[in-house]
């Protein structure tokens, strides 16, 4: 039984040297893996999503048409360039090396793994939102929610001119708006989303009659990382508070001076609790394949830049 027990015991943990080289990879497979993600799934689903959480009266089925009335195949890659780009390019590499050195840390304290991917992905989530995502969040909602003004009969104006016009008017924290929102949305998402994922390994390891601390293999890391995305979709009405915060839609119920509160109340006395809801399918869907990307693909990817450089990446543990 003790023997067992012995066997059973985790690796000791080792903390990594920071050099500048290793720092620099690890952001650069955080960015490259972004950017693969938000070119390929993530835009589309991340406009479908959004589209359904600012009309809360559409299914999924006249969300998508919707989409496609705006201009086809790329109505749904709208806000991919320039918004969806910078993001992706800077808040992976955030996420990939913020969350993997809390994470490590966690369990320096003693943390389980479970324990310790909810606070690398926390604390991965909150640098993302105020370093990275707040402007760029509030860029895309607005590309995506201005074309119901084309639908009133005016033109939009452009990406730049939409910027500059609403730097000109609320100044930064115009081009910031909702950016409360989107840090708890960013913490509660990959909290969830390392948390889970390292809670659906563990289960596949004692499924597969694996050790504690064994390497997984790529199927079953993808299937962790899928399991712990989707179920992170619980916080959906954050993200519909966060759409309706950075909307463009002109309505005069709508609050002025909005904050999570008031928009909160603002959705619920419109729409109940139904409306707090509104995307949670294509958010599934999004959550699924950000953390394959992020979490499966990352360890993957920090993986294959060690054995390619031989070099071991900063964050790696």
């Amino acid at each position: 039984m003790s023997a067992t027990l012995m066997g059973s015991r985790p690796p000791p943990l080792e903390k990594k040297p920071v050099k500048f080289s290793n720092l620099l990879r690890a952001c650069e497979v955080g960015a490259g893996l972004n950017m693969f993600e938000v070119t390929t799934l993530g835009q589309p689903l991340e406009v479908v999503k959004t589209t359904m959480a600012a009309n809360r009266s559409d299914s999924f089925a006249g969300a998508l048409s919707r989409v496609w009335a705006r201009g086809g195949v790329l109505g749904y890659y709208q806000g991919l360039i320039p918004w969806a780009w910078i993001e992706a390019s800077t808040k992976g590499a955030v996420l990939l090396f913020v969350a993997s050195e809390a994470e490590f840390y966690a369990k320096s304290f003693g943390a389980s793994d479970f324990i310790g991917g909810i606070s690398g992905g926390m604390a991965g989530g909150i640098a993302q939102a105020y370093a990275t995502m707040g402007f760029c969040t509030c860029m895309k909602t607005v590309e995506i929610t201005k074309h119901k003004i084309a639908a009133a009969g005016v033109k939009p104006p452009g990406t730049w001119a939409t910027f500059m016009d609403i730097y000109r008017k609320e100044g930064i924290r115009g081009i910031n708006k909702g950016v409360n929102a989107v840090a708890i949305r960013q913490t509660t998402n990959w909290g969830s989303r390392f948390g889970l994922s390292r809670l659906a390994e563990q289960g596949i390891r004692n499924a597969t009659g694996k050790e504690e601390g064994q390497k997984l293999g790529s199927f079953e890391k993808i299937l962790a990382s899928g399991l712990g995305g989707g179920l992170s979709a619980w916080n959906q009405p954050i993200e519909v508070i966060r759409v309706e915060m950075q909307s463009k839609t002109e309505d005069p119920n709508r609050p002025k001076n909005l904050t999570v509160g008031k928009t909160l109340k603002y959705i619920y006395n419109n729409n109940g609790l139904k409306g707090l809801y509104r995307g949670v399918t294509p958010r599934i869907g999004l959550g699924v394949w950000q953390t394959i990307c992020m979490v499966a693909l990352g360890d993957m990817a920090k993986e294959a830049v060690e054995k390619l450089t031989g070099d071991k990446v900063t964050a790696k543990h």
